[in-house]
């Protein structure tokens, strides 16, 4: 089986449109050595490569960040001698170039190849993660370096930063392509895939069924509201029917995973068929769960999370607070919520569980002045840290 490829912009890579995720089907999030791994673990990663190459996944993404997941592809590659057409693999910037030049060695090393196709800079989300990487010396230095060795094919960037800062990044011109999020539920860079399309960069979307929702355990009104559809197959037709974005990460945990990707390419000619009824369905569920006015409205004249007391990041949680409402996303909810306070630069600002305890109400009346309904705002802060303030999480890389 082929899966259709775009033009991964200026790298002239012809990209699948599905792209193996490598970041379920690992053993551990810490870095193991390969001898703690069981056979059947290693099995498992070896039968889910096999299958990508039948389905003609040529495009495997992974990070140093992922745990074992590097070294278990490298025996995996060994072992079943299915060593895709593009390999990528992400580095986090570091003040020390020599310190990233070994990680970028170690990766070589776990991956046991003698080239990287796409090598990125992995979370270029804070200013100074961006400085790093561009600055005279910095990391692209060493990369260029690599490059000219054949060693690297292309350079890029994930991030899961703010869109001013990843238009800046994309503004630079040292970068060819970018893995970022946009999907159903969170358009928020729409503007910076077209800056991106403007400057040929490949666009590869991260993460779109988990951090779109955890739509692999959908809610019964997912399900209900995407119908004929899966809510996966759903949220890969609307990625995929913009023309500007080249590829979609699939997370693949176990064989099955794959049947849904597949059976939304197979439907991608008749996207125009369901995607415009669903999203329909999707936004009158929306204005009548929430009211017209805050359907319109909630995101205008919010403080950021810098300049509100407690650093508690109003945008993020109403967000949140409406995909429970519309949606019943609660399960995701919940994962975003304990993120908030304890996923660093990955997730920045705080939940609500600092409210009425560090945070007085009058103190979020003075910040939310200019916006239609401060109480409401309020109350809805209230129901989170109610719902959801108990328990905290940490990213699962502990970066």
């Amino acid at each position: 089986m082929q899966l259709p490829c775009r033009r991964f912009g200026r790298t002239n890579l012809k990209m699948p449109i599905l792209s193996l995720g490598g970041m379920r089907f690992q053993k551990s999030w810490d870095e193991l050595q390969f001898s703690e791994i069981s056979q059947k673990e290693q099995n498992k990663v070896e039968n889910i490569l096999n299958l990508a190459n039948k389905f003609g996944f040529h495009h495997i993404e992974t990070a140093k960040y992922y745990g074992t997941s590097e070294v278990q592809l490298g025996m995996g590659f060994k072992a079943t001698k299915n060593i895709p057409k593009i390999i990528q693999t992400k580095i986090p910037p570091n003040s020390d170039p020599k310190l990233f030049e070994g990680e970028l060695l170690k990766s070589f090393e776990k991956l046991q190849v003698k080239k990287i196709d796409l090598l990125a800079i992995h979370g270029i989300n804070t200013p100074e993660h961006l400085h790093l990487a561009v600055r005279d010396g910095g990391c692209i230095s060493i990369l260029k370096k690599f490059q000219k060795e054949n060693l690297i094919g292309h350079i890029g960037f994930s991030t899961h930063g703010d869109s001013s800062l990843i238009e800046k990044a994309i503004s630079t011109n040292f970068f060819d392509y970018v893995n970022l999020h946009w999907y159903f539920i969170n358009q928020t860079n729409s503007k910076v895939i077209e800056i991106a399309h403007k400057y040929d960069l490949g666009v590869f979307i991260i993460s779109p069924t988990d951090k779109g929702g955890h739509l692999h355990t959908p809610s019964s009104k997912m399900l209900e509201l995407c119908s004929p559809l899966h809510p996966i197959v759903f949220n890969d037709l609307f990625c995929l029917r913009n023309k500007n974005i080249h590829t979609i990460s699939i997370g693949i945990a176990k064989e099955q995973d794959f049947d849904l990707h597949l059976e939304a390419v197979s439907l991608l000619p008749e996207s125009e068929k369901y995607i415009p009824k669903i999203l329909k369905n999707l936004k009158k569920e929306s204005i009548n769960s929430l009211g017209l006015e805050w359907f319109q409205s909630w995101e205008k004249n919010l403080p950021n999370w810098q300049n509100t007391p407690g650093g508690i990041n109003i945008p993020v949680l109403l967000w949140l607070s409406n995909l429970i409402d519309s949606f019943e996303l609660e399960e995701f909810a919940r994962s975003r919520y304990q993120l908030l306070g304890n996923g660093s630069h990955w997730f920045p600002g705080n939940n609500a569980n600092l409210i009425d305890d560090n945070v007085s109400e009058s103190e979020l009346f003075k910040v939310l002045e200019k916006h239609i309904n401060p109480q409401k705002v309020i109350t809805k802060l209230r129901f989170l840290k109610e719902k959801f303030g108990k328990n905290s999480l940490s990213r699962l890389s502990k970066n």
